[in-house]
């Protein structure tokens, strides 16, 4: 899996990531899953065709006791197994790394 990962995370940068978290993005089916929704000028020509039938599209994002994870194949909540569902692209990567250099910079997180 094509992933990010920030690690060896304190105790109190994993309750502040999460706190960040749980205010700016979508809450996942499970504790520590949370979703990042592609804004939709980012998304793939694919996606965009797909979109009424698949969308929103997400990517999500895993806190564990020591890290977070954002993986970066764009998922839909309603099919698993399409074309649409992707790596993610260059600009999709770059959403995502400046989600996290703001979540960061807001938490100061120095991990």
């Amino acid at each position: 899996m094509r992933q990010l990962v920030i690690d060896e995370l304190s105790p109190m940068e994993h309750d502040n990531i999460d706190s960040y978290l749980k205010r700016s993005i979508k809450r996942g089916p499970m504790i520590g899953l949370y979703w990042i929704e592609i804004p939709n000028d980012l998304l793939s020509a694919t996606q965009q065709d797909h979109f009424k039938e698949h969308g929103p599209y997400h990517l999500a994002v895993e806190l564990t006791n020591t890290a977070v994870k954002f993986e970066l194949l764009v998922r839909s909540q309603v099919n698993l197994h399409c074309s649409c569902i992707a790596h993610a692209t260059a600009d999709q990567r770059q959403f995502v790394l400046d989600f996290i250099d703001k979540m960061l910079e807001e938490e100061m997180i120095s991990s």
